[in-house]
């Protein structure tokens, strides 16, 4: 899980606060994608969860759905 919030930051655009010019590089929009990404990946781990019960093959769809509006 740590290591999938880091790579979701690197992919964003993120570099260390110590990195020359980082805090500057860092833009808004850089935080959006990563919010979108962690918003993607819970929604993925919720609908895997419910995979595992037959009967709630419905909600793993309704939820991989959120995504797609």
């Amino acid at each position: 899980m740590r290591e999938d919030i880091i790579r979701m930051a690197r992919e964003s655009g993120y570099q260390h606060p110590d990195a020359v010019g980082a805090c500057e590089d860092f833009a808004y929009f850089d935080l959006e994608r990563f919010f979108h990404m962690a918003q993607a990946a819970e929604r993925e781990a919720c609908a895997k969860v419910c995979e595992q019960w037959e009967w709630a093959n419905n909600a793993a769809d309704a939820i991989r759905a959120r995504g797609q509006a």
